[in-house]
């Protein structure tokens, strides 16, 4: 590979001569962490150069990521954050105080470590690691936040020794990598728990208590549980903020957030958040509550965070959610169900490797559908999604592509009536793509 490559050539290099779990799914992954472990030696071990945050779960960790980022931005501190997968553009996994790194670096980076490219064949996933670490140990970052791809013990983010460990929740998903039951799975993302590092756990589970507790123990860490610490109620929404009334337990003092995060389920993000500031604050950074509500009410702004319950159009409203897994979907539905719309309307893909049937079966079946795939080998096709669908009972049309499903649900969709798109980050981010003049 010549080093004059474009920054499409060299996307087009990462995609097509690595592993991709996005593209292929279970074949990209590796069964250890030495791939990453050389990866970094030959980037001269860029993960032991920074301070640190390690988020893990099932569902909420991007959104937990980007806001905990926020927080620390508003505080002044040079803050990087990686996170995966992308909605758009590549670049969008691995920031800088809310900026992507940019196209040259890319080049350079992978110019530069072809020849360990070509001897280990890194997954897509493990070299983006490596590319983010060396990065923020380059710029000189006061602090990473590190959000894992898949799981958390195998991941390739688990070189790091954080500063603090956070697992937003546990609940079923990629069954066949991680586990058949909520223990199996709770012991994955536990593999990111490091000796003395203290860990946040974003909501407990009878089925994961043990397991979270039997690892702190063992590692001699402090667990530490949001849901006990915080109470939360929404006061109100607009078409931009949520306000909601906080209660910390121990201190008994009542306050006011405001979040441009939309989902019903922030609330949960957010006492994970503000658990985790406080703990910081204990480790030598000048993070307060104060600041992080602050920074909680522009958290898009300071990150570039999308794809969380946001509106792509108001009239008719069109919504799109990264949604999918059952239990991501089925506060994504009850939300939406709550929305105001004559008739409702919903765009959905799913990848080949998921299970879903118990997705399918939250779908409200008196909503109109437009079945689709995005347009990756791991798709799963429409064909067989509408198949599936119809036997849930659910009615609508397939759609070979994101473009034209989207094309069909405007062309029958009321000022009144409402839509959401659903089902996987590609969905969304190809609906956004079209919707914004890009695809």
């Amino acid at each position: 590979m010549a080093n004059n490559l474009s920054y499409q050539q060299t996307l087009d290099y990462l995609y097509e001569r690595l592993p991709m779990f996005s593209r292929i799914g279970k074949a990209a992954l590796k069964p250890d962490l030495t791939n990453t472990i050389k990866l970094c030696e030959a980037c001269g071990n860029p993960h032991t150069k920074f301070k640190s945050v390690h988020i893990a779960g099932t569902n909420g960790k991007g959104s937990v990521s980007h806001s905990l980022a926020a927080v620390m931005q508003q505080a002044g501190y040079r803050t990087g954050l990686y996170t995966s997968p992308h909605l758009s553009d590549f670049r969008e996994r691995i920031r800088i105080d809310g900026v992507p790194v940019s196209k040259e670096w890319v080049v350079d980076f992978v110019a530069k470590h072809k020849a360990i490219i070509e001897e280990i064949q890194p997954s897509f996933f493990e070299i983006t690691v490596a590319m983010a670490f060396a990065l923020f140990a380059d710029q000189e970052v006061d602090i990473a936040i590190i959000e894992t791809g898949l799981g958390g013990r195998l991941d390739s983010t688990n070189v790091i020794t954080p500063l603090l460990s956070v697992i937003t929740n546990i609940s079923y998903d990629h069954k066949d990598l991680l586990g058949n039951t909520l223990a199996e799975i709770a012991t994955e993302k536990a593999g990111i728990i490091k000796q003395g590092v203290p860990v946040v756990i974003g909501e407990q589970h009878p089925e994961t208590e043990r397991v979270f507790f039997e690892h702190s123990v063992h590692k001699q860490s402090t667990l530490h549980y949001p849901q006990s610490l915080w109470g939360m109620v929404r006061i109100s929404q607009d078409g931009t903020h949520q306000h909601y009334k906080a209660v910390n337990n121990a201190r008994r003092e009542m306050l006011d957030i405001y979040t441009d995060l939309q989902g019903n389920y922030q609330q949960h993000n957010i006492k994970t958040v503000l658990t985790a500031v406080e703990l910081l604050s204990h480790q030598g950074y000048n993070v307060s509550i104060a600041g992080a509500i602050s920074a909680l009410g522009q958290v898009k702004k300071l990150t570039g965070l999308r794809g969380r319950w946001e509106r792509l159009q108001q009239s008719p409203a069109i919504i799109c959610d990264v949604a999918h897994n059952p239990a991501g979907l089925k506060e994504v539905l009850e939300q939406f169900q709550q929305l105001p719309g004559d008739t409702k309307h919903i765009l959905i893909g799913f990848v080949s490797d998921k299970d879903i049937a118990e997705a399918l079966a939250l779908f409200p079946k008196d909503a109109v559908y437009y079945f689709t795939n995005a347009q990756i080998p791991r798709a799963l096709p429409a064909a067989d999604l509408s198949t599936a669908a119809h036997h849930a009972g659910l009615t609508g049309t397939a759609h070979p592509n994101v473009t034209t499903a989207l094309a069909a649900a405007k062309a029958a969709m009321k000022p009144t009536d409402a839509l959401l798109i659903t089902g996987s980050f590609f969905i969304v981010g190809e609906a956004m793509d079209v919707m914004e003049g890009r695809g």
